[in-house]
């Protein structure tokens, strides 16, 4: 199962013990923005760039493609 970029930065913040407010300092957005865009689950590419900056790690995107079972 696959995760929502919305929970995939949830539980990124979880395991560095990082709270929502402490992010929002980091990328100066307010907490409630933060919270809307977590809740919503809509991020722009810029957005998680500053995400990935804040914590110093690199944003890595791709597009693998899918295996298709075969249908016979």
């Amino acid at each position: 199962m696959k995760l929502s970029m919305a929970e995939y930065i949830r539980d990124f913040l979880k395991s560095k013990n990082i709270t929502i407010k402490e992010l929002n300092n980091r990328i100066i957005r307010s907490n409630q923005n933060m919270s809307n865009k977590l809740k919503i689950d809509n991020f722009s590419t810029r957005e998680l760039e500053e995400i990935a900056d804040a914590f110093d790690c690199d944003l890595m995107i791709s597009f693998e493609k899918k295996e298709r079972k075969n249908s016979q």
